[in-house]
């Protein structure tokens, strides 16, 4: 299955135009904020009420009061026009308040969602995908949206509902000039309607960019050792140089689009202010208008073009939340194609005395020719099997397939006469034990690496583990650490070697007293002596423990109770020792 998420495909507004769609996509996120949001709302309609009576008052003012030199009722009308004001003042405080804790809440939630969304994709989807984008998509794009639920959803709707609000006081009060004052908007929403398309493309390609950047961050820091070991500084420099190049491109395209609407908006305002003032003096001179008509009247026309220059700043943070809300959705729409089948269905046991079978198994990654072709195999329980091979050959991704790490092209993993698929993921953890070729810790303490998911002994304080470590002989691996349990591990694992890295992998994997055990490289990157403490305790595990080991050093599976040679799609009964080494020797020729 293909996870890649590199090619973001924009869903098209349709008919309905973007407004419809963007009002249609935004919602869902909103449910769990009624509350918060319908007292914002209660809040914009106050406000906006007090911006659209406003005008009125003055209008009222200068023909009745300022005409006729009434200044007490000119210091009246004043007052109310303060409360008013004031209103207008708590209205806008309280709206901003509720919107912001809006902003962080949905931010807080959509960060949870797609961190657990992670989590529950198979390794196939960190296979195709950066790292580095992944934390853009979690931290940058969440962002975007947080900034446009705080600031400008309710800046957006209160425009809205300013601009009906005055078109409609512009066409009571004079129905003729009215209409001449809204047709230069009439242009401005012709031209947004044809520019949005394009804000909204530069603002992805934004996104995607910011998105590379933090890959070839992560990727120079992570392998920051191997650039200084190789001193190939210029080449991760040349790198990031590009990611950089191509981000700062593609910013100035995103800025340039995202200002593109504010000088539209504000030539149509003067415009329509310009000629409502001439076509407003004319009627005045025939004795159909008065003077604080008029005034009101420019007030009105300016509360209608001032929302519409405001819309033109916010339109592009829709844009760039709708950019990033797709980038988001791509994320939350995966699926793990990993799913456990319903125990109903296709899951019968069938009566073996093998723990683990292939059955006719073919595997390809993405897009990619068959790793694996018509496998069949089984293993027995207790005993010790070795995969062998060329580098390349398929050893890994063969256990891979047996840890479930992998689901096969076509084909039957069973495990213990039942399909692999139809184990709960709790219950096959138990089951198999996985010691990578690349062990990953976490930050913390040797002890807390070593129970990491371990659900038994999770909860042990540190004499029961010490107690428990030693009836499993693991304490003298402990004895390669300095601090012992309470050693700490740095970020990646990069206060010790790799070689303690596979010992707190393996004591990990062994406490948990799986029925399979898959050791990958176990032992690469350990001494002689300490590789051999490692036989003794695997000598020591339950009988029914069966191990399967990949090794490249044939001194590591002389002991094993059967070989399979693993090369060229096919795995292969290997026979003697001597057998495995010629077919070894052999494959290493033809690759």
């Amino acid at each position: 299955m293909n996870y890649s998420l590199t090619k973001t495909d924009l869903k098209k507004e349709g008919e309905k135009g973007v407004l419809a769609t963007a009002w249609q996509r935004l919602v869902p996120l909103m449910v769990e904020e009624k509350r918060a949001v319908a007292i914002a709302i209660v809040a914009i309609l106050i406000s906006s009420g007090v911006t659209l009576i406003v005008p009125i008052i003055i209008a009222r003012i200068v023909d009745v009061f300022v005409v006729s030199k009434n200044f007490q009722g000119v210091v009246s009308f004043s007052g109310i026009l303060l409360v008013v004001f004031l209103v207008g003042l708590v209205s806008n405080y309280l709206q901003v308040k509720t919107m912001g804790g809006v902003g962080r809440r949905l931010l807080f939630n959509l960060r949870g969602k797609i961190f657990n969304k992670l989590q529950q994709l198979p390794v196939a989807f960190f296979n195709q995908n950066k790292a580095g984008d992944l934390i853009s998509r979690i931290n940058n794009d969440t962002e975007k949206l947080n900034q446009f639920f705080a600031q400008a959803l309710m800046q957006f709707i209160s425009n809205l509902v300013l601009i009906a609000g005055t078109g409609i006081f512009l066409l009571v009060i004079n129905w003729q000039l009215g209409l001449i004052a809204l047709v230069p908007a009439m242009l401005a929403l012709v031209a947004t309607q044809l520019l949005s398309p394009w804000v909204k493309r530069t603002s992805l390609k934004s996104l995607q960019t910011l998105g590379g950047l933090s890959s070839e961050i992560q990727e120079s820091i992570n392998n920051f050792k191997v650039i200084v070991a190789f001193n190939r500084l210029d080449y991760f420099r040349e790198k990031f140089s590009q990611a950089n190049q191509a981000n700062y491109a593609a910013s100035v395209s995103a800025g340039i689009a995202s200002n593109v609407f504010n000088p539209i908006y504000v030539l149509v305002s003067s415009l329509a202010q310009l000629v409502v003032l001439v076509v407003g003096i004319s009627l005045i001179s025939q004795g159909r208008f008065t003077v604080g008509l008029l005034i009101g009247f420019l007030l009105y026309v300016n509360s209608f073009y001032n929302p519409l220059r405001q819309l033109a700043s916010v339109w592009p943070s829709l844009q760039l939340a709708l950019a990033g809300l797709d980038r988001i959705s791509q994320v939350l729409a995966l699926e793990s194609n990993l799913q456990s089948m319903p125990e109903k269905k296709d899951c019968p046991l069938v009566e073996t005395s093998s723990v683990l079978e292939f059955q006719n198994v073919f595997f390809h990654y993405a897009a990619g020719k068959d790793v694996l072709k018509n496998i069949n195999f089984k293993l027995e329980v207790g005993k010790t099997y070795a995969l062998v091979g060329p580098t390349g050959g398929g050893k890994t991704t063969t256990a891979s397939l047996m840890a479930r790490l992998y689901d096969p092209s076509s084909g039957t993993v069973l495990l213990e006469g039942k399909d692999i698929r139809c184990w709960a993921p709790s219950e096959r953890v138990k089951k198999i034990g996985f010691i990578l070729q690349e062990p990953f810790l976490f930050t913390g303490t040797v002890r807390e690496n070593i129970l990491y998911g371990n659900v038994e002994h999770g909860q042990y304080d540190d004499e029961q583990l010490k107690q428990i470590l030693e009836k499993m002989h693991l304490t003298k691996l402990l004895e390669r650490f300095a601090d012992g349990l309470d050693t700490r591990i740095a970020v990646g694992g990069e206060t010790i070697s790799l070689g303690q890295k596979q010992l707190i992998a393996f004591i990990r994997a062994a406490l948990r007293r799986p029925d399979i055990l898959i050791l990958d490289e176990a032992t690469a990157n350990i001494d002689t002596v300490t590789e051999q403490l490692l036989e003794e305790i695997l000598e020591k595990l339950p009988a029914k423990t069966t191990k399967i080991i990949i090794a490249h050093r044939l001194n590591t599976i002389e002991n094993a109770d059967e070989i399979f040679f693993v090369n060229g799609g096919q795995v292969t009964p290997a026979g003697s020792m001597q057998q495995a080494m010629d077919m070894l020797l052999h494959g290493k020729r033809q690759s």
